[in-house]
């Protein structure tokens, strides 16, 4: 197989570059992240990293811009967040995260995050959110497309550091959010997925609540939405702080529709000694979801109107 075209010479024939960031289209390369977004001021840019464990953050102000580990999974990003918000604060055009690992990001309105995501549409794919207090976060009144692909999000979330929770997922947007083949695990607070969006599509993800502490909804949609939750594979936890639901749907405010929200094809089972009865969908919209056949194990509800 030939390689990428747009890869530098000295990434093709093994050659270690000189610095770690490089712009793909030149191959001109930064000793900092912030370095190279400066250098293409704005323009589109994918930045090739090299592997290594990186105590630093960047902001992009401007451009659609890749982020892509030259290796997946050997770019860390570890413990340092730009505006006391995450590693990666993101208001350009679009963005693109491929492959990089996010770690112990934490800040003190807890809030820290591997990726803040402010204004434009966002793509994460073959990404790691460790044992930070959010993984991805962002809000904003644009119709933006928000995509999570083969992503992993473990020991994230809390609701004891500050008033408000932190969750492994919480975003907004005018728009519509995508989550796909993803697995959110070992959770430490708040909810694994938060989403206050119009349009949702959730589907082929693990939730593994087995090792969670203090977790809530496996999916929260606060506000209402449309589209479908398909195919997920549910444990429910004993450690819960909100064991009531699995998938909750409107429990703050019906501000957008939710007739017609497909739930179909999951399965959910509870961990072993959870003695509780949670519902796997918990509906305060008022409206007629599309229930269709999912696999629940002992002890869960089907539905609940609230």
């Amino acid at each position: 197989m030939r390689p990428p075209a747009f890869l530098p010479a000295l990434l093709l024939i093994g050659a270690a570059p000189s610095q770690p960031f490089v712009i793909a289209a030149t191959g001109e390369g930064y000793p900092h992240l912030d370095d190279a977004l400066m250098a293409v001021r704005g323009q589109d840019a994918t930045v090739l990293i090299a592997p290594g464990v990186y105590r630093e953050c960047a902001i992009q102000q401007a451009g659609r811009i890749t982020f892509k580990a030259v290796q997946p999974g050997s770019v860390v990003f570890d413990g340092v967040a730009c505006e006391g918000k995450a590693a990666l604060v993101l208001r350009g055009e679009g963005s693109t995260v491929d492959g990089i690992v996010f770690r112990n990001l934490r800040v003190p309105d807890g809030n820290g995050a591997g990726i803040r995501i402010e204004l434009g549409d966002l793509t994460v794919v073959d990404s790691m959110f460790l044992d930070s207090q959010e993984g991805i976060l962002g809000a904003t009144d644009q119709p933006t497309r928000i995509r999570v692909e083969r992503s992993t999000f473990s020991g994230l979330g809390q609701c004891d550091e500050t008033p408000d929770c932190a969750h492994s997922i919480y975003l907004g947007t005018a728009g519509s959010v995508t989550i796909a083949r993803s697995r959110f695990e070992r959770g430490r607070g708040g909810h694994y997925v938060k989403l206050r969006s119009p349009r949702v599509d959730i589907a082929g993800n693990s939730f593994d609540d087995t090792a969670g502490r203090n977790t809530n909804y496996m999916i929260d949609l606060p506000e209402g939405a449309t589209g479908r939750i398909a195919d997920n594979v549910f444990v429910q936890g004993t450690h819960k702080e909100n064991w009531s639901g699995l998938i909750v749907v409107a429990a703050e405010a019906r501000k957008f529709r939710s007739a017609g929200l497909a739930v179909a094809g999951n399965t959910a089972t509870l961990a072993p000694g959870q003695a509780k009865n949670p519902a796997f969908v918990a509906n305060a919209s008022g409206e007629r979801l599309a229930l269709g056949k999912n696999r629940l194990g002992a002890g869960i509800r089907p539905y609940e109107a609230r």
